[in-house]
């Protein structure tokens, strides 16, 4: 995840927390809501991100076990 990502991410689940919390103040239960949903949407975009690294990790330890595996079968 590229630091771009993570600054979007925390703007908008900072941006959310106040939402919620201004929404809180003013009983406006609707933009409480939002500023909820805010929160939520930047979690599930860095875990979307989270798990497309784990994605690429495990990519790269698969090709380095087949490389390791092809280097001992040609000793």
């Amino acid at each position: 995840m590229g630091i771009d990502d993570k600054a979007e991410y925390t703007a908008q689940n900072h941006l959310g927390a106040a939402k919620e919390d201004a929404g809180h103040l003013i009983g406006d239960r609707g933009l409480e809501r939002d500023g909820q949903k805010d929160q939520a949407a930047a979690g599930m975009k860095e875990a979307g991100e989270k798990a497309k690294e784990t994605a690429v990790d495990i990519g790269e330890n698969i090709k380095n076990a087949a490389r390791k595996l092809k280097e001992g079968f040609s000793k």
